[in-house]
Order: structure tokens, then sequence, then C-alpha cells
């Protein structure tokens, strides 16, 4: 069966939904791989089926969360006011020996109850971002055919993508990296953690409070 194109390459920016635009988006480490697993472990079956297209059991998450590549490899994540993951993002870079990387693919997951927000969009976005002050040349998504957020995602960004026996392949050229971009993902960065550290601390004096007032009625 024959590869048939469905949507041209136009190369446009990803033009994620206004709700939640604002959001922070946090460049994850290796510290984080127990919030990672979390996450990924609470997904139904049918998300997990379409976010690694095959029925991820319990041990096929754990395995792949080890071997993240974190140093080569960029992973992105959205948390809640309670420093729950709730969507995450795995930008995976394709080494070549003696030329590095011009190339990354995509994937993405995003809680059920988080869902509608535009976090999908805004991951790709950040991602995108990422990628090009980095030197990559083009960006990849492997996807089943069924996953119409995931395509809806590629194309929104103006990717190409090429159906074949339940599968899709997208591919989106990327304009180099300028001024502009990298300050941007510089601001962005620092929002972020910023916004991580809030929650932290908000998350700790409730805490305290809690304990002091569990003390004074004792």
């Amino acid at each position: 069966m024959s590869a048939a194109p469905v949507a041209p390459a136009t190369a446009r920016p990803s033009a994620p939904p206004r709700r939640d635009a604002g959001v922070p988006i946090r460049t994850l480490s290796a510290d984080d791989r127990d919030v990672i697993v979390a996450h990924l472990l609470a997904l139904e079956p049918r998300d997990r089926y379409l976010r690694f297209g095959y029925a991820a059991q319990d041990e096929h998450i754990r395995r792949y969360v080890e071997s993240i590549r974190f140093g080569i490899d960029d992973v992105f994540g959205i948390f809640n006011r309670r420093l729950q993951l709730i969507a995450m993002a795995h930008l995976a870079y394709m080494v070549t020996p003696g030329r590095g990387s011009d190339a990354a693919e995509f994937g993405v997951s995003v809680s059920r109850h988080a869902r509608g927000r535009g976090y999908g969009h805004r991951l790709f976005a950040r991602a995108i971002l990422h990628a090009r002050n980095h030197g990559v040349h083009r960006l990849y998504i492997h996807a089943l055919s069924e996953n119409a957020p995931m395509l809806h995602i590629a194309r929104s960004a103006g990717a190409t993508v090429v159906q074949q026996a339940g599968e899709s392949e997208c591919h989106l050229e990327l304009p180099p990296a300028d001024f502009d971009s990298h300050l941007i993902e510089l601001l962005q960065e620092e929002v972020a953690r910023a916004d991580y550290g809030l929650k932290a601390l908000r998350g700790a004096w409730h805490r305290v409070a809690r304990w002091w007032a569990r003390l004074l009625q004792g």
C-alpha cells in the first residue's frame, strides 16, 4: 500500500487555543523521573495505547522512563497547583555520529482531567521553539492514524502528514533560530521555574499551617 500525503507542509507557527495560553512549561530533569512515571501510569489504557502505539503495561512505562536520555533529549512538563504533572512532552533527538542532531521526534501526553485546555498545543509550540534554538531543522511525530488530537496538533502547525497502514508520520520543517526565539525561550523557562518555586512554597506553607492547626487542637 503506497503512502499518501494528506496535508501540505506550510511551516507556519503552531497556534494553540487562547485558553490557558500563558501556562508555564518547565524543563524536566532526571530528578523528575518519579513524577513522570506517576503521570504516565495514571493514563487510562486507551490513552496509553494512543501515546505509545501499543497497549503499554506498567512495566513498559517504567522502562520507557528509565530510557529517557536526560542530557541529550529534552522533556517538558505542566504542573497543577499540587505539583502534579498533568501534561508532558518528550523531544527525542536523532543523533548522527559526527554530525550531531538536526532532527528530533515529539511525543506528548495529557491527563484526562486536564484536556481541552490547549496543553498539547502549548507543549508542541514549546518543543518547536527549543528545537529551533538547538539547531534542529526537522521535527517528526509518529502516531496512530486514529490519534486525532495528535494529528490535529501537527496539521495546525503546518506539518506534512503521511498515512500508511493505520499509522501516520508527520514532519515539520523548522525555521532557523534568531534573537527573538532565544529570548522568548529564556523568558519562558525563567517564568516556569518561578511558578514551580511559588507552588512548592505555597504547598509547604499549607502543610505548616495544617500542622500548626492540629497542634493547637491537640
